[in-house]
């Protein structure tokens, strides 16, 4: 019952707040979508190549086959216990994201090709193990929105950040910051906002996850430089409102770069 009325005073509350947001209103009305967020954990060896594979001949061709996408793929490449994948599956529901082992398992081209990685051996398994969120889309950030060099294959890479709170309460106030004009400050620094989602299962929870684009590596100093001298959010962040140390606790970053296969 709790996390039922958390959930509901979330959703309610990024709606009231981007009632005046910019970037909400810049964007076409269109329904939230919801994400499952994939965390493979391989050892070095053979285990990314057959994830790989396993990503770019199965798993991808058979979400777009159900309609879903853009799928990104990732391999982490800075951050905690390496080596990892991630992909990120954009969904209509919760439903049809809870019940996608399911699905695929419908479907016959997907069971012959990804059989190499789904049926892997104890002796030589295809990774070590999976760890799977489900995340709401934010109000005002409704849907993934790729980089344009995703459309080209061009040079690219990711920033993905996870923010805990306290409390659901203090959760709730920061996914509102968001919609009080951080978005627009991204944006304006020059990043490329990918999605914002709102942590509906997983670890260490409350906790959002968004994720940001940028060329490359040398880039993204500047750009939080650029980020954390913004008149506006010096602003909004002086706001007693959204004081960081009540409302996070803990900020955990990934270095991402896309797999050739990624969609994203």
């Amino acid at each position: 019952m709790e996390r039922r009325q958390f959930l509901a005073a979330s959703l309610a509350t990024s709606a009231v707040a981007i009632a005046g947001t910019g970037a909400a209103q810049a964007q076409p009305a269109r329904s939230r979508e919801f994400y499952q967020l994939r965390r493979y954990n391989l050892k070095s060896g053979p285990q990314s190549k057959l994830t790989e594979n396993y990503f770019s001949d199965a798993l991808i061709p058979a979400l777009t086959r159900m309609g879903m996408g853009p799928i990104g793929a990732f391999k982490l490449d800075f951050g905690q216990d390496t080596p990892a994948y991630y992909a990120l599956i954009p969904g209509p529901s919760v439903e049809t994201l809870a019940e996608l082992d399911l699905r695929l398992a419908d479907d016959a081209d997907f069971v012959k090709i990804a059989d190499p990685f789904w049926n892997a051996t104890a002796a030589a398994p295809a990774f070590q193990r999976v760890e799977v969120s489900l995340f709401a889309a934010f109000a005002g950030w409704p849907r993934v929105t790729p980089p344009p060099a995703a459309a080209t294959k061009g040079k690219r890479i990711f920033q993905m950040r996870t923010y805990e709170s306290p409390s659901n309460g203090e959760h709730v106030r920061k996914v509102e910051m968001f919609h009080s004009g951080e978005f627009e400050v991204f944006v304006k620094a020059g990043f490329h906002p990918v999605f914002f989602g709102d942590a509906l299962t997983g670890a260490r929870l409350p906790n959002l996850t968004y994720m940001l684009s940028l060329t490359d590596a040398a880039e993204l100093d500047a750009k939080w430089d650029l980020f954390r001298n913004d008149p506006e959010w010096k602003k909004l962040s002086s706001n007693p409102r959204f004081a960081y140390d009540q409302i996070v606790t803990n900020i955990s970053n990934v270095l991402l770069s896309p797999l050739a296969c990624s969609q994203i």
